[in-house]
């Protein structure tokens, strides 16, 4: 792999990662771009004690443009793009309309001054990562090769964002398909780095904690290894890792891809677990686009660990989940699941592994 590091016309960072070594990164942004001017804040809700962004300048943001004006494709004379290259392998680049970046202004305060909602600014970063040139591609259509680069990306942002000043914890998903709500339709996935750990993990942790304390061992070890012990759930298996529907799955479509080894994040994987991950994965999304014989909206989601607290504790692992429960129906978060936070699901994780271990 080879990585080259350039910048936009509005300073943002560009990193072209490539399979082969030859290739020069030389091309210009000949855009005129202004600053990106960022205005994000947090603030705890005194309520739950969660952070929550606040990003209005994202209103602006590029909505649904046509194929022939893709931000994401790769520049052509007359129509310079995002990527100023005519071509790449994967790319990454800052986002030009972040919910967090490094030049937001202003200090920790208060809501009106009243001491009781803690506020911030939204000080951290976030990235576009684009996992093909292809306009028409899909992550499940990529190669193998392919896939192990995307993880190389993911890997080498993963470390260098656990270094940049203010971020907590690092988030690398993708969301897919127009009923995820997914604005532009070129492959591509993003990576937050977040100012804070987030909600979901904070309870993860919670969990993992009390669960060593009573048995010594880690709880997703022990899930992963009754997972493959039953099979019942299990839709690939592979030498490094098990993708499973999880026991306890909320969503019509659900997926959790876990390596057999415990670590923290995607930097500390092996050659061989990065090559096994390509395997698995692509595996699964294939049985997912079979399974409703059209592409699954969805999102996928790295669950790693904080970056400077609790690693000991956190098992890396993939989570997919689609609002699709047929192949027109939508599952919407209505009443118990947005209000309370209570799923109930119109299908068992049984019935959900069999269809797709099915699908094909």
């Amino acid at each position: 792999m080879k990585r080259t590091l350039r910048h936009l016309a509005d300073g943002r960072d560009i990193i072209y990662f490539d399979h082969i070594a030859a290739h020069e990164r030389l091309a210009e942004d000949t855009r005129d771009l202004p600053p990106v001017a960022a205005a994000s804040e947090i603030r705890r809700d005194p309520l739950t004690g969660e952070w929550v962004a606040m990003a209005a300048h994202r209103q602006t943001r590029t909505y649904k443009p046509p194929a022939d004006l893709c931000p994401l494709c790769p520049s052509r004379p007359g129509k310079p793009s995002e990527i100023p290259e005519s071509g790449y392998d994967v790319v990454v680049f800052e986002n030009r309309f972040p919910s967090f970046a490094q030049n937001v202004p202003g200090e920790p305060s208060t809501v009106d001054d009243l001491g009781l909602v803690p506020t911030a600014p939204g000080r951290a970063r976030c990235e576009v990562v684009c996992f093909t040139s292809d306009h028409d591609g899909a992550f499940s259509r990529l190669s193998r090769e392919q896939v192990r680069l995307v993880v190389e990306a993911w890997a080498d942002r993963t470390a260098e964002l656990a270094r940049t000043p203010g971020v907590e914890q690092v988030f690398p998903f993708e969301n897919r398909g127009e009923e995820i709500g997914v604005t532009l339709s070129h492959p591509h996935g993003q990576i937050y780095g977040y100012p804070f750990v987030s909600p979901k993990t904070e309870r993860m942790l919670e969990v993992a904690r009390a669960y060593v304390a009573e048995h010594g061992r880690p709880v997703l070890g022990d899930v992963l290894a009754a997972e493959r012990e039953s099979g019942a759930r299990v839709i690939v298996a592979g030498e490094h890792w098990t993708a499973f529907v999880p026991p306890a799955a909320r969503w019509p479509v659900h997926v959790q891809v876990v390596p057999h080894r415990q670590v923290p994040d995607i930097p500390s994987l092996t050659g061989a677990e990065r090559d096994d991950f390509a395997r698995v994965y692509l595996d699964v999304l294939r049985r997912c686009d079979a399974l409703y014989d059209r592409p699954l909206p969805y999102i996928a989601g790295w669950h790693q660990a904080p970056v400077h607290r609790d690693r000991e504790l956190a098992w890396l692992h993939l989570e997919l989940f689609s609002v699709l429960r047929s192949k027109d129906k939508l599952k919407y978060l209505a009443g118990s699941e947005s209000g309370m936070a209570v799923w109930i699901n119109d299908a068992t994780p049984e019935q959900i592994a069999e269809r797709l271990r099915a699908a094909e």
